[in-house]
């Protein structure tokens, strides 16, 4: 029989409610125009970036330069960032108060970025009951790459750990499958009643 050892979370998409949209439909009504904004001006390989340790002021600087018609807009993505970030997700946070109520120690490893990691850190106490977390944007290295999830083992103090004693949880299911390429059991998390399955049949009561 396996022991499992850790859980480590991803955050965005499994714990938090982090969309965008939620400040841009403020700001810009047509769908159409927002669909181009979020495809060709603040899109998801932009953003990333951040999570990778870029300054804000440098990605913006950036977009503003190549698209100086949305130089606001492209402002508030960070001035406004707290507007995109609308809470916690009840399934998911449930789960992981289960796990915690098991003594199961609980770490995470986020892509996030350094300037706006504080925010969520300050306002969401739920984070502070985690053993240690990995933030992206601290260390130059974002999922699915190797390295962030070595940083993450190297942190978890665990007698003699094992790769397979570790279980990561991620929406993204690149990001999950890195893990499992690492020895990890890596669980792509689309609900929480499916992950929770997965948990226990990897052995944890909970």
């Amino acid at each position: 029989m396996m022991t499992i050892r850790a859980v480590v979370f991803d955050f965005g998409g499994v714990l938090f409610d982090w969309n965008p949209d939620y400040l841009y439909r403020k700001l810009i009504n047509n769908e159409k125009e927002r669909k181009f904004f979020f495809s060709h001006v603040c899109n998801s390989e932009w953003n990333i970036e951040q999570d990778r340790g870029r300054t804000w002021a440098d990605a913006i600087a950036i977009k503003q330069a190549e698209f100086p018609e949305y130089s606001d807009l492209i402002a508030a993505f960070y001035s406004r960032w707290n507007e995109m970030l609308r809470g916690t997700l009840p399934d998911g946070v449930a789960l992981m108060e289960r796990l915690e109520s098991a003594n199961i120690p609980l770490y995470g490893l986020t892509n996030w970025s350094d300037e706006t990691f504080p925010y969520a850190w300050e306002h969401f106490p739920l984070l502070h009951r985690f053993k240690d977390i990995v933030v992206s944007g601290r260390l130059g290295l974002i999922k699915p790459d190797p390295a962030i999830y070595q940083a993450m083992f190297e942190r978890i103090h665990l007698t003699d750990l094992q790769p397979n004693e570790l279980v990561f949880i991620d929406d993204v299911a690149k990001n999950a499958h890195a893990a499992s390429q690492l020895g990890w059991h890596g669980i792509h998390h689309i609900n929480a009643n499916e992950t929770a399955k997965q948990l226990q049949q990897l052995g944890l009561k909970f």
